[in-house]
């Protein structure tokens, strides 16, 4: 029985050159582009890089809207936490009302 021979330099030279001369043929047997096909092309790729980039704008304008609107909430939130919070000066004469009120109530409860 025979060994493996290896192949030898020029047959691996020789090999390459047939593969490179197979894709050449192959590569100039494909038709040629037409040029309307390519416009065509070229034209939805553009159309979907403008609804592409008028959907991000479209996203990007709702973020902004949503984050001004959070902000005009925690605004007012804030603002009626603050007025919650203060309450208003009472005169001399409705502080001694709203005392003997609570004197009465607790006399009523003593009763």
């Amino acid at each position: 029985m025979r060994g493996y021979k290896e192949p030898s330099f020029q047959d691996r030279v020789a090999s390459a050159n047939r593969a490179r001369d197979e894709a050449l043929a192959k590569l100039r047997a494909k038709p040629p582009v037409d040029e309307a096909v390519l416009a065509e092309q070229n034209a939805r790729r553009l159309e979907r890089e403008a609804a592409a980039l008028e959907k991000s704008r479209l996203a990007r304008v709702a973020r902004e809207e949503a984050k001004a609107e959070k902000a005009r909430l925690a605004k007012e939130a804030a603002e009626a936490a603050a007025a919650a919070k203060q309450k208003p000066e009472l005169t001399e004469a409705e502080k001694k009302a709203a005392r003997d009120a609570k004197y009465e109530a607790r006399k009523k409860r003593k009763k």
